[in-house]
């Protein structure tokens, strides 16, 4: 059972500092931002901070206020600080923590890597179902500096096929930016086969790895990448705070100019207090993934079965059975739209993929460049499990998704009028 105070956090609590909100993963304690009425099922948009994290950070906001980069004695504090932050985020991706820049978030950290690496004239290598912070620069290069860009199909399972790539890089390529993981069907492509195509025809290799850092244990020199991107709220830190790994020897022009911190790659007074949350956030991570992805694969393989049982022969998985991140569920209920499915179940806060434009839906981007037809693509919903997510809210979810659905004529039907 989670735990939540009666009545809130103490008065004397509320104006101070996160001391109080404590919490160990893995146990069965609530996170104090969590409604234990309404299950969060919706990771992989955000995470809750992790008191810990918020932990470390407070003084950061509340004492050490010093600018990290002055030479008195007021800026020895977040000086240090700001190192070990970049030592945690280096050590949980397995870079030097020189290679870390510290940015706003991940999408600054993708458009960084392609802007900075991409000149006029270029041509840039990505994927259909790429982060919209890639396809939107790569769009962008195209129109305003006439980059030559290639978009990469995939699959019926979302994978990029390495020939693909093969035949699309030259010697003239510049950049192939891939991600490490899909945020809506949590598939893993094949980064590390695919940076090795990049390199044998001497253009450089992104990842975003957004959604995948601290889900999945994550190496540079295993991967063999150039650039990767972490985003703080996707790992338990604050929104706001990011980070691109650069790997030493790649030059990348700045986006922001102005003074000369994050070793001139990055200008702005640095934010120490979401540094230190962001280093937290990856020590942490790095101390708990094994156990942390154990868990939340046998809770999505659950919850995939519950589904299942409840709803025979209408739950269909979207993405790769095997590649994907151990917390990520995407499923399309035949008969069902996935908007209409989460709006009669309250009770679960989960995602669709889908827009929708005037009341009328558009189906999922990722989901159509994969193959599916428009009614499938429609009927999906993303399921995304972490931290704080039990064996209780897996239950719960799926009887009251399946209840919802259960009747032929849809969710609306379900619905006591």
């Amino acid at each position: 059972m989670r735990c939540f105070p009666e009545d809130g956090l103490p008065e004397r609590r509320r104006a101070g500092p996160p001391a109080a909100l404590l919490t160990e993963s893995g146990c069965d304690v609530g996170h104090p931002g969590l409604d234990e009425d309404v299950i969060y099922l919706d990771y992989n948009a955000t995470t809750p901070v992790d008191p810990r994290v918020a932990e470390a950070a407070w003084p950061y906001v509340s004492r050490f206020f010093g600018n990290p980069s002055t030479s008195y004695a007021y800026a020895e504090r977040p000086r240090r600080a700001l190192a070990e932050a970049r030592r945690e985020v280096a050590g949980l991706i397995g870079s030097r923590p020189e290679e870390i820049v510290f940015t706003g978030g991940g999408s600054e950290s993708d458009v960084t890597a392609i802007r900075g690496l991409v000149p006029p004239g270029g041509h840039v290598v990505t994927q259909r179902t790429e982060h919209p912070a890639v396809l939107r620069t790569c769009e962008s290069l195209a129109r305003l500096h006439g980059v030559r860009v290639t978009l990469l199909p995939v699959d019926e399972r979302g994978l990029v096929d390495p020939a693909e790539l093969e035949a699309a890089v030259t010697a003239r390529t510049h950049l192939v930016s891939i991600m490490t993981a899909n945020g809506e069907t949590g598939v893993l492509q094949p980064v590390a086969e695919l940076a090795g195509i990049a390199h044998r025809h001497g253009a450089l290799f992104h990842t975003d790895a957004a959604q995948a850092a601290g889900k999945i244990p994550l190496a540079v020199g295993d991967l063999g990448v150039d650039l990767l991107t972490v985003a703080g709220h996707k790992l338990y830190a604050p929104k706001g705070i990011g980070a691109l790994y650069v790997r030493e020897g790649v030059d990348v022009e700045p986006l922001l100019h102005g003074g000369g911190q994050e070793g001139g790659r990055r200008a702005g007074t640095e934010n120490t207090a979401y540094a230190v949350a962001l280093g937290a956030a990856a020590r942490i991570a790095a101390e708990e993934t094994t156990r942390e992805a154990a868990r939340l694969s046998a809770l999505r393989d659950l919850l995939h079965l519950r589904l299942h049982q409840r709803l025979p022969g209408r739950v269909l998985l979207n993405g790769h059975p095997g590649r994907r991140l151990p917390g990520t569920l995407n499923v399309s209920v035949a008969g069902v739209r996935g908007a209409d499915l989460l709006a009669v179940t309250p009770q679960v806060a989960a995602a669709t993929g889908s827009a929708c434009h005037t009341g009328d839906p558009e189906p999922s981007a990722v989901l159509l460049a994969m193959g599916l037809d428009r009614d499938r693509a429609l009927g999906a919903v993303r399921l995304s499990l972490g931290r704080w997510t039990t064996e209780r809210d897996v239950e719960t979810a799926a009887r009251l998704l399946a209840d919802a659905a259960y009747r032929p004529g849809g969710p609306a039907a379900a619905v006591s009028p």
